[in-house]
């Protein structure tokens, strides 16, 4: 069986959830026999075609601005897949939806699958007209789509509430992460275990890091716990130029505030395994796998109370106020200066429920039944259709 996923950046995923989703999710499904192709953005990932771990990485053109990158590559790529007749194409995203009306249309055999991956339209770097059309992707995908995948249960509800829409949910995931034991690459940031807070994000506003700079700045003047910690921000911007240059500038009188741009593989790991705390301060989020890695890798976790955080961190003490950062520098505060004990109890808990509801197998072998009950029905369908 041949399927294309179309809507993320690029194979093998640099930064990105929808790229880590598409990455976890191709390289588990060639395993089960499928003929997989991922469509790249040449800007993304290396720009020759080639194969990664047995998938085709196919690079379609795109006009690089904010509003022109996606859907024009979208459309390229969607173009392609057609005319190769694919049996699945699976749009991942709201944006990338909005053209899954062309396979519908001109090849009805294909059968489309979309992942309602977050509700961008509430990003804060989009203007009026660009959440328009991402409300009217939000119809698309919900409409013409064979299927609608959801990653959290919230996002089941409302598409359901909204769009009368029976969507499935198959959520993101998560490896089965070790500490790493060894912390030598981020000795380049002259940071040392147990020594630093550490968040994880793209940086624009909806991710809350201006939020996190201000709390940690706050508490650090009252707490000696906090002010022996530094603050590790990992990632880059989104077509956030001015937002970087504002958190930056927040940041730039405090050494202890750490910007190390996007990281990737072993150094993440590193990041992750070495913080003594993790924070996602963000107030809009579909299923956050930083916060799974973060769980996954034994981190002690603190999210803000938006409710697909609260479907992942059950434990009130490590929950704050969304866009509060008194809230937040109490909560950093509270949790740093808990007992050893609890704080493992937490962390104990976390871990397995990572490994129990979010574990990429298991969310693999959903989406295979789906891919192939779906296309089952599909064929019944067409079958009568022309009978």
């Amino acid at each position: 069986m041949k399927i294309a996923f179309i809507g993320q950046k690029g194979l093998p995923a640099n930064y990105g959830g929808v790229e880590r989703h598409v990455h976890e999710l191709a390289v588990r499904l060639v395993k089960f026999g499928f003929n997989i192709t991922v469509y790249a953005r040449k800007w993304y990932t290396k720009s020759e075609d080639g194969e990664f771990e047995g998938i085709s990485i196919k690079h379609t053109p795109s006009i690089r601005t904010k509003h022109l990158d996606t859907i024009t590559h979208t459309l390229i790529a969607t173009v392609d897949a057609v005319k190769n007749k694919n049996d699945i194409i699976h749009f991942h995203g709201v944006g990338p939806s909005l053209l899954s009306w062309v396979p519908r249309v001109f090849a009805p055999k294909i059968l489309v699958i979309t992942t309602f991956h977050s509700m961008d339209r509430k990003q804060a770097k989009w203007g009026i007209f660009a959440k328009l059309i991402l409300r009217m992707g939000e119809w698309t995908a919900t409409h013409f789509a064979h299927k609608t995948i959801v990653v959290s249960d919230v996002m089941a509800h409302y598409l359901n509430l909204k769009y009368d829409n029976d969507a499935v949910c198959i959520p993101n995931g998560v490896s089965n992460l070790e500490k790493r034991k060894s912390f030598e690459s981020i000795k380049k940031w002259e940071i040392k275990k147990d020594k630093y807070i550490l968040i994880v994000a793209r940086l624009i506003p909806d991710k809350g890091v201006h939020n996190l700079i201000e709390a940690y700045k706050k508490a650090k003047k009252i707490d000696p716990v906090i002010a022996n910690k530094k603050l590790v921000i990992v990632g880059e911007g989104s077509s956030t130029d001015k937002y970087v240059e504002k958190i930056k500038k927040m940041a730039e009188n405090d050494k202890d505030i750490i910007f190390t741009g996007t990281q990737i593989g072993e150094d993440l790991a590193e990041m992750f395994s070495g913080a003594s705390l993790f924070a996602n301060p963000s107030n809009n989020e579909g299923l956050p796998i930083a916060v799974l890695e973060s769980m996954s890798y034994g981190v002690t976790t603190v999210v803000s109370d938006i409710p697909t955080h609260k479907q992942l961190i059950k434990t009130k003490d490590f929950v704050f106020k969304t866009d509060d950062v008194d809230s937040l520098a109490k909560t950093l505060t509270k949790v740093l200066n808990k007992d050893k004990k609890e704080l493992k109890e937490e962390i104990d808990r976390n871990k397995h429920r990572v490994q129990r509801d979010y574990n990429w197998d298991n969310i693999t072998k959903e989406i295979v039944t789906l891919y192939k009950s779906e296309y089952a029905n599909m064929g019944e369908v067409v079958e009568k259709q022309t009978a």
